[in-house]
């Protein structure tokens, strides 16, 4: 784009979290959740090159990633909205949005607050 420059990033890569986005074909809404998190990086300013976006496309896939549904978005390795009693397996997921309603995708916010919390390093 003319006179647009490449955002300036504030977190040099070394110091960048992992940031994951696990997704299985038959759930749609993995795309959505990929355009939040791309924003979400980019508003705090870590580079989107860091995102990992991963297929999971077996059952024997989804049990060693400890997969319970598409999307799943991970942080260092932790998933931002830990599940509970959700079984292992290829399913769509549903998340809980901070004003109570189902969604297919994870509520922004949440988003936003784990990516600060992981270049804050870690729960503080």
């Amino acid at each position: 784009m003319v006179g647009r420059s490449r955002p300036r990033y504030l977190w040099p890569v070394r110091t960048q979290p992992s940031v994951e986005l696990l997704w299985w074909r038959d759930c749609p809404s993995w795309e959505e959740a990929l355009a939040i998190l791309r924003e979400e990086t980019e508003a705090i300013g870590i580079d989107q090159e860091v995102i990992r976006v991963r297929e999971v496309r077996t059952d024997r896939d989804a049990d060693r990633e400890r997969f319970v549904g598409s999307p799943t978005i991970r942080i260092d390795g932790r998933d931002i909205d830990p599940p509970r009693d959700e079984p292992i397996g290829l399913a769509c997921r549903v998340y809980r949005l901070r004003d109570g309603r189902i969604s297919p995708i994870p509520d922004r916010a949440d988003v936003r607050e784990a990516l600060e919390r992981a270049i804050r390093g870690g729960d503080a």
